[in-house]
């Protein structure tokens, strides 16, 4: 093998598949990148962890097809500090390989192409496309309430299913729970049920930042693919069943509380600096046309800040968790966030308004 390629290039998309790669590896070839010279005048790197894999093809001069696999880390950090602008040679033969820069000259080992692992895909019947920026959107509003209890693995990503001729993402640790519900897309219809596991979400968010138009996403009821310009990333699904999280979502909280989620978000975080780690609870009191937060901590004394509201129903003390509280309303985008409650020990509902994408459940705490 035998190839030059810009080290900016390089570093970008090595950048994109090694951190699929676990620190630690009890099987040597994991810890690898594959690195394929092609005659069509490009260079595949790829990347597995056996559930996740990213496969990614760039421009390069080859002059010679062939494939080799090295340590992803090393090559990255290799790539990372050679000097920018630098042409980078890349050559295989007899269990090493050859990275020339300039003046830096590296042999790294190897492992054979052949012993390689690559996800079988098998058939991905459903397919359809999204464009970057809904996808962007249905992470970014629903990822922070993922569980990372792995007692409950089924809660450890993203629910992806069709409901109402709609397609609806929703996560929950059993605290907390966020949906976002977007047009069907065309060739969704019958789309299984699909959990996509929390690492291929963190992967898939990294890669979107440099993609624009659409993604084409395939699946079946144990594999999802996403098509992202020049990378491709397959992943395992969860196999398991996700709740009906609709039982959980309040339909006739009467109490309705309108105010701005950006002061909102930042008096909860004022108050709730001396609350103690453990619980982070914060106090609502509700009044006419005024939100009252208050924290009481028994090491660090007492916080009070009030809050204009438009709030006109009888009074009411809640408490939530000020860190689960504001993940939510750092995701509201307008300049109002409606907070639907009932009483102090059912589940409030919080949104932008009724005509918005995304939802959100929040279950209260004793204070």
């Amino acid at each position: 093998m035998k190839a030059t390629i810009e080290r900016a290039t390089l570093l970008k998309s090595l950048g994109h598949v090694q951190s699929v790669v676990e620190r630690r590896n009890t099987i040597p070839i994991l810890s690898n990148v594959l690195v394929e010279a092609r005659e069509d005048g490009s260079i595949r790197l790829m990347a597995t962890d056996l559930d996740l894999q990213v496969d990614e093809s760039v421009p390069a001069q080859v002059s010679q097809a062939g494939a080799t696999t090295v340590s992803a880390h090393t090559f990255f950090d290799i790539v990372r500090k050679l000097p920018e602008g630098s042409q980078v040679e890349l050559s295989a033969a007899e269990g090493k390989m050859q990275v020339v820069a300039g003046r830096a000259r590296f042999n790294l080992s190897t492992l054979p192409r052949d012993d390689f692992p690559v996800i079988a895909e098998g058939e991905l019947p459903t397919r359809f496309e999204l464009p970057a920026q809904t996808l962007r959107q249905i992470i970014d509003k629903t990822r922070f309430a993922i569980s990372s209890e792995e007692t409950r693995y089924y809660l450890m990503g993203i629910f992806l299913h069709v409901a109402d001729e709609k397609l609806k993402a929703a996560a929950t640790d059993g605290h907390r729970l966020a949906r976002v519900t977007v047009d069907k897309p065309e060739g969704a219809d019958g789309m299984p049920d699909v959990i996509v596991p929390k690492k291929c979400v963190g992967e898939l968010r990294k890669l979107l930042d440099e993609v624009e138009g659409t993604v084409e996403v395939s699946l079946s009821p144990t594999k999802i693919r996403f098509g992202l310009g020049n990378a491709v990333l397959t992943s395992k699904l969860i196999d398991g069943t996700f709740p009906d999280y609709n039982r959980v979502i309040p339909t006739a909280n009467d109490k309705l509380l309108k105010l701005d989620p950006k002061s909102f978000m930042a008096g909860v975080d004022r108050v709730s600096t001396i609350a103690s780690e453990k619980t982070r609870a914060v106090k609502i009191a509700l009044d006419r046309d005024k939100v009252t937060l208050s924290v009481t901590s028994p090491e660090n004394g007492l916080a009070v800040e009030e809050l204009a509201a438009d709030y006109g129903s009888d009074g009411l003390e809640i408490g939530f968790n000020a860190r689960y509280l504001m993940d939510i309303l750092h995701e509201i985008e307008g300049d109002t966030v409606e907070v639907h409650l009932a009483d102090a020990a059912a589940p409030t509902l919080l949104r932008e308004n009724d005509k918005s994408s995304a939802l959100y459940v929040l279950m209260p705490m004793r204070v």
